[in-house]
């Protein structure tokens, strides 16, 4: 079988780096062949303090992804964030070139080059230039000129700018694995191109991406990306909280905090004809959490309900309320340009009460956002924290940054090498445990 067309995304985040390997199917459809989930070591608040641990916590998923897939990549698309990111709105101009007064793809290039054209300090470089609408002669609002007639053609612009020693850190440590980057793409950008609706963005709409140690976000009104910006406040502040409230390692605390995701305390009323007592009794036991379930070592009463409305909700409000200052800040709230409200993805959005939260703090609609339209592994990848590195393959497909695997690619091989290894695995650890 012939090399196939291959996009591969990496997720660094500050506790986790995702990998995931795709092919473009021949309908041009994206489909997951092998993925990884590493602990993420030497970063903070997506920043990379440990360039030695962080190139291993890549060896580690390129390898878990490439096994799975069957063969090995040479490019990656790469996610950036950080507070360090940076946007600016920009408008450029240029006179129509041709003498029919016709636009063509050219003069469209001239006057995006012209938007780019904005005064930055040296430490500073354009990581996105994303053409807003464009203006023909007097005519506003035009989505794509070419073919158009005019003499003045004119294009506001959304440019979103990183530190320079950011990126060639992180480009260094992927030549030094040898994976060149195709992109570098905004983390909450590249979740929203899987997480909101064509509706949603002509209505107005936040998407906010809440990982470990930042938040990152992109507002987008009237179908046009119009603000980007990135919180120093993430989920593993929440685990902090659980940890210094119950006086327990983090470890234990990460633990607590993702046992509540699955188990948050329901909103109890009493049974027909159940007592006061009994019906006290029933709440508290629910209430309870026993320690030996979320595997941790605590000899005091945990309870749910005093660890998500005492210790979590503090600091889930926290973010939110500093989401709504930087909107507020952009002028985005007191015209109501986003009516369609928040869509919410990253691990942090996984935790107990944050859509809940999330709507009394914001007023707003508030929704939970799964990636969808994408073949595969899809049972494993479909959650909000994968949505940032789905979005990565989404993007690098529409942008056209797709390779030839680096080895010919064959379902056989993608067998033998993935799947089998792991029922084969499986089958092993059974036998050892039922044999003499």
């Amino acid at each position: 079988m012939s090399k196939e067309q291959s996009i591969t995304a990496i997720d660094l985040g500050s506790e986790k780096c995702t990998t995931l390997i795709s092919r473009v199917t021949e309908l041009g459809k994206l489909q997951v062949l092998g993925f990884s989930v590493v602990p993420s070591r030497g970063m903070k608040r997506s920043m990379i303090i440990d360039l030695e641990q962080v190139l291993n916590t890549i060896t580690q998923g390129l390898d878990a992804a490439e096994r799975m897939a069957g063969f090995s990549i040479k490019s990656a698309v790469v996610s950036i964030s950080g507070v360090h990111i940076k946007y600016k709105n920009s408008r450029g101009v240029v006179a129509v070139a041709s003498s029919d007064q016709e636009i063509v793809r050219s003069d469209v290039d001239r006057v995006i080059e012209a938007a780019r054209a904005v005064s930055m300090p040296a430490d500073r470089e354009i990581i996105h230039v994303i053409p807003k609408n464009f203006k023909v002669d007097s005519q506003d609002g035009v989505n794509d000129p070419v073919g158009m007639t005019g003499v003045r053609l004119e294009a506001e612009a959304h440019i979103i700018t990183g530190l320079t020693t950011a990126m060639r850190n992180l480009e260094k440590c992927m030549d030094d694995v040898g994976v060149k980057v195709d992109a570098f793409v905004f983390s909450a950008l590249a979740a929203a191109q899987v997480a909101l609706t064509e509706t949603e963005k002509e209505l107005g709409v936040v998407l906010v991406d809440i990982g470990a140690g930042t938040t990152s976000m992109t507002a987008y009104v009237e179908g046009v990306l119009e603000f980007s910006a990135v919180l120093p406040l993430g989920a593993k502040h929440i685990t902090q909280d659980i940890a210094l409230g119950c006086r327990i390692p983090m470890d234990d605390a990460e633990k607590l905090k993702l046992y509540l995701t699955d188990n948050a305390l329901l909103d109890m009323r009493p049974n027909p004809g159940e007592s006061k007592a009994d019906f006290t009794k029933r709440k508290r036991k629910l209430d309870a959490i026993d320690p030996l379930k979320v595997g941790i070592a605590y000899n005091d009463f945990l309870s749910k309900k005093t660890l998500i409305n005492g210790i979590m909700e503090p600091r889930i409000r926290e973010i939110f309320r500093l989401v709504m200052q930087e909107l507020d800040k952009a002028d985005l709230l007191s015209a109501n340009k986003v009516p369609a409200g928040l869509v919410l993805t990253g691990g942090g959005a996984m935790t107990a009460s944050v859509v809940e939260v999330a709507k009394k703090v914001s007023n707003l609609p508030v929704r939970l956002a799964y990636p969808e339209d994408i073949e595969g592994l899809t049972e494993d990848i479909k959650k909000p924290n994968f949505a940032v590195a789905v979005g990565l393959l989404n993007y690098a497909l529409k942008q056209g940054n797709v390779t030839a695997a680096s080895e010919d690619f064959s379902w056989q091989s993608f067998l033998s090498q993935g799947i089998l290894k792991k029922i084969f695995d499986k089958v092993k650890k059974t036998s050892k445990s039922i044999l003499p």
